[in-house]
């Protein structure tokens, strides 16, 4: 069992977005100081941070500089070195481990995890050349989803194939190889679970959400999930699992979709706060953020309860946050603006949850009255 760190000690986070902007506050009301290792100046987490070191996330001058003004060191998304993370925990403890950032960062590791430890997924095939796509092509069928397998999110290097014709430009344009091939899942809903585990092996899963998106973003969740209590429990189970085979020490999602006849396959893992779970700081007395933060820092976990049901909303780009003086003065409405000064296009900028009493989630109508201007055009 890890010795907590007392008060006043610096977590160092790998990262310098949104993701790591609010697990800085988290830290700070628990007492603890943020140092940030990115190479973006005025990044979201660095405006809230005691400090930062700017450098790649390979340069070893830079990374020595950023541990050796910490005491514990976490990331916030995955698009970064695990060489880089290698170093790092030879000079401080890195939680969670370069291994789990390894196999969440590449799609072809990841598959075999979670079938390795009987985590259903997708039917899957790696493809290195434009034979073997043929051949999987031909064993999976079509429609599949063709993926690079490192790198992409947000829809961003991935293509659908949904005729023979459309393999080998795919092919072509994807890379760097080898990609992966995933059977289409014609789904009834996307859902994602959020578990925290501790360094002693303790966990707190958070309620099963329901995610809908818009251009391969994601744009709204719903706290809870609209779908019968076990498969929400079953889905749970599976994220626990997942956890405690990677040994994590953290905050992992999961992110998974429900078949027609019931049944939850694992579509990605991501061992960090995630997008899905933002509704958990304004619904949970102990947000997402709070619970990486404690089980980084060695603190005990706590019950992960909601206290209210939430819909989180996701702001995305100029022309929703063209909106946020509208959102800012709309009762009900809890904004959060993640501090970037350049709303580019498909640019997360922000998001807003809207609370219910706990039961009472209404339904997709009553959901767009209450998001007003925010609600998505064609109502779940």
């Amino acid at each position: 069992m890890s010795i907590a760190l007392p008060p006043n000690s610096t977590i160092g986070i790998v990262g310098g977005g949104q993701l790591g902007r609010m697990s800085a506050l988290a830290a700070a009301r628990l007492g603890y100081r943020c140092h940030i290792l990115t190479p973006e100046r005025d990044s979201p987490a660095s405006q809230v941070s005691a400090g930062t070191t700017f450098g790649d996330y390979e340069d070893p001058a830079a990374l020595r500089a950023f541990a050796g003004r910490t005491d514990v060191i976490t990331f916030e998304f995955e698009n970064i070195s695990a060489e880089g993370l290698d170093l790092l925990a030879s000079l401080r403890p890195v939680r969670p481990s370069p291994s789990v950032l390894r196999i969440s960062q590449y799609r072809l590791a990841e598959k075999r995890f979670l079938n390795r430890i009987g985590v259903p997924t997708a039917p899957w095939a790696a493809v290195d050349t434009l034979a073997e796509l043929d051949t999987a092509v031909a064993h999976i069928g079509l429609p599949a989803v063709l993926k690079t397998t490192r790198l992409g999110y947000d829809g961003k290097g991935q293509a659908l194939l949904r005729e023979p014709g459309e393999v080998a430009a795919a092919f072509a344009e994807l890379s760097p190889k080898p990609l992966i091939l995933e059977g289409f899942i014609d789904f009834a809903c996307e859902i994602s679970v959020l578990v925290a585990r501790g360094s002693d092996g303790t966990m707190s899963t958070f309620d099963t959400v329901e995610n809908g998106h818009r251009d391969h973003i994601l744009d709204i969740t719903y706290a809870p999930a609209r779908i019968p209590e076990q498969t929400a429990a079953a889905a749970q189970a599976l994220a626990r699992r997942v956890a405690e085979g990677l040994d994590l020490v953290g905050v992992l999602a999961v992110e998974m979709f429900v078949t027609a006849d019931g049944r939850v396959l694992a579509n990605e893992i991501a061992p960090r706060p995630h997008n899905s779970g933002h509704w958990t700081i304004d619904a949970c007395p102990a947000s997402q953020f709070e619970m990486h933060v404690r089980a980084v820092a060695g603190l005990p976990l706590l019950p992960a309860e909601r206290h209210s049901d939430a819909v989180m909303k996701n702001l995305v780009g100029p022309e929703e946050m063209a909106l946020w003086p509208e959102i800012v003065a709309s009762p009900g409405l809890i904004p959060h603006h993640y501090g970037k000064t350049e709303a580019r296009p498909g640019r997360k900028m922000g998001h807003v949850t809207r609370l219910f009493p706990r039961g009472g989630l209404p339904g997709a109508f009553g959901i767009a009255a209450a998001l007003g201007s925010l609600a998505p055009a064609e109502p779940d």
